[in-house]
């Protein structure tokens, strides 16, 4: 790596930055949604309806949204791995202890705690790419990152899921707490330290003045509300998929249930994929095929046949991780002296529509069953669909000048 390149793919610093990112990945999305099959046995056990036992995840995503708001900000004076390190030990402790929480109530503090130290990892993981990786590179390394992420998404659900069949879902929810730590120790060890970071003092006026350029852009605000839609949609599927296979005419337990997050494999291969392609073609030319494939699987998950609603379920999270690491990366690139904030805006974007949508989608199924949950989220996704066709009219970066971004004295730009 040189200084003024940065971090190259196929050279032992992408390897061990991909390594750390793909651990950091694993425990984040691990520790968070590991929840998210147990829904069915929360209803179950504590008495509260479909809506209410989604809290246990939308809680924790809108924490979660409004504290990264400010992470970015705390990474560009105290650095940006000592917070990203600092941020997942934290979140480990704290699902270990949620696993014993001594009632519903203390289970939804905990898990709205967790929001608060979740913060630091993942807006601070995408400021660290966009400042550390080469240009050339930072698409496919996005892409690594978030097939890590998916990975954590998948195993936190499968293993919390087989395992409340076998031996009740506080062991479950106790595995994925120790994974996340190991992870948490890996990534601590494995990750370069920053090189073009610099650091910069909390200047309150020079803060909220990065937000506040950021939507000069002609992009940046679209690609916001992209995060918005890509992951409420997402969300929204998943939250409730539970609850329509366990009931007629499917009936699965809650073991298989778990197993159909092992769709998140998908994940793993359109990250990298699409993020690598429209690294090639240019992001407005592929960021639409995204929710196109999503919008498909949608309509698929109103079949009945479980083939089809398999497939659709397949299409949704393609589209989704693919969409995800294109919009994310794309973001990093537009946002130039103020990646922090950039991306402290997306993922509070991307992390308010799981909160939003992700708790509204349990009044559409709870009114008008699954459909009722498809056409919400077909909705979010045509509305997804059409902000990226008219992101194509968006002139390239190379054609863009970026806005300044005003600041204080003592503040970098």
């Amino acid at each position: 790596m040189s200084e003024e390149g940065g971090i190259r793919h196929g050279t032992p610093e992408f390897r061990r930055t991909n390594l750390a990112m793909f651990a950091a990945g694993l425990a984040t999305f691990g520790l968070l949604y590991c929840v998210q099959p147990l829904m069915p046995e929360f209803s179950r056990e504590y008495g509260v309806n479909e809506a209410q036992s989604a809290l246990s995840l939308s809680l924790t995503t809108g924490v979660l949204a409004f504290a990264m708001l400010f992470a970015g900000g705390v990474s560009d004076a105290l650095g940006r791995k000592s917070v990203m390190v600092a941020s997942l030990l934290a979140s480990a402790l704290l699902v270990l202890f949620s696993a014993w929480a001594p009632g519903w109530h203390a289970l939804l503090v905990s898990r709205t705690l967790l929001g608060l130290t979740l913060s630091g990892l993942p807006a601070v993981a995408m400021t660290y790419l966009g400042e550390e990786m080469d240009a050339e590179s930072i698409g496919l390394g996005m892409g690594l990152y978030i097939s890590g992420s998916a990975i954590g998404g998948m195993g936190g659900r499968l293993v919390a899921g087989v395992l409340a069949d076998w031996v009740g879902w506080h062991a479950g929810i106790a595995a994925v707490g120790l994974g996340g730590l190991i992870a948490a120790l890996v990534f601590w060890r494995v990750l370069p330290a920053s090189r073009r970071f610099v650091p910069q003092p909390l200047h309150p006026r020079a803060f909220a003045a990065r937000f506040t350029g950021l939507f000069r852009d002609a992009a940046l605000p679209w690609l916001f509300a992209e995060g918005f839609l890509l992951l409420g949609a997402f969300v929204a599927i998943y939250n409730y998929l539970g609850y329509r296979l366990i009931a007629p005419p499917y009936r699965l337990s809650q073991a298989a249930v778990g197993s159909v997050f092992s769709i998140y494999l998908v994940g793993i291969f359109s990250s990298a994929w699409m993020g690598h392609l429209a690294g090639k073609l240019g992001r407005r030319k592929v960021l639409w095929s995204a929710f196109a494939l999503m919008l498909a699987g949608v309509a698929l998950t109103m079949a009945r046949p479980l083939t089809l609603v398999a497939i659709g379920v397949v299409a949704i999270t393609f589209g989704f991780f693919g969409g995800h690491s294109i919009v994310s990366s794309w973001v990093g690139r537009r946002a130039g002296m103020a990646k922090a904030q950039a991306s402290s805006l997306y993922l509070f974007a991307y992390y308010m529509g799981s909160s939003i949508a992700g708790a509204g989608g349990g009044l559409f199924y709870a009114r008008w069953g699954w459909n009722g949950v498809a056409l919400f989220v077909g909705a979010l996704v045509l509305a997804g669909l059409l902000i990226a066709l008219r992101l194509y009219r968006v002139p390239p970066l190379t054609d863009v000048v970026t806005p300044p971004v005003p600041m204080s004295r003592g503040a970098m730009p």
